[in-house]
């Protein structure tokens, strides 16, 4: 029973990381900032969102985006002004634009330029070994075999 306790306390944990005090009276700009806070990085914790993170730079962050939506920003404003003072590095979910659309490419160019390589590397063995095989041995050849395998 205390095992399953512990483990139902652990697995609730992310709940409490947002505290009572940074709550908004409005629960539309609540569930926004909760929304929102789920897509960003705690840059302590590292692949934890700022939701769950119980770090002091997530609750800042959290208060941030929070501050930001109460003064009338929309949800692609506040989102921006983090990423402007942060860096993209705090977005859980990276765009797919400029410099990292070469990132999101180069994995599967690799792959398919490693695909092309080993094909082409089995064919030309394959066709090597054809035309190595087919030539029979002459009966001064067969005749040495026979000696060698004797011995």
């Amino acid at each position: 029973m205390k095992r399953l306790l512990l483990i139902l306390a652990f697995l609730a944990s992310p709940v409490w990381a947002v505290q009572p005090d940074e709550v908004l009276d409005d629960p539309v700009l609540e569930q926004r900032a909760r929304d929102l806070s789920t897509g960003l990085r705690c840059l302590v914790c590292r692949n934890e969102s700022i939701d769950e993170s119980n770090a002091d730079l997530a609750r800042d962050l959290r208060l941030l985006l929070r501050e930001r939506l109460v003064a009338g920003d929309t949800d692609d404003e506040a989102i921006k002004f983090i990423v402007d003072r942060y860096g993209e590095y705090v977005l859980l979910r990276p765009t797919s634009s400029g410099a990292n659309l070469v990132l999101w490419l180069a994995g599967p160019i690799m792959l398919l330029i490693a695909a092309g390589l080993g094909w082409n590397f089995v064919r030309k063995r394959s066709n090597a070994q054809q035309s190595t095989g087919g030539e029979a041995l002459t009966d001064t050849e067969k005749e040495r075999l026979e000696q060698i395998l004797k011995d």
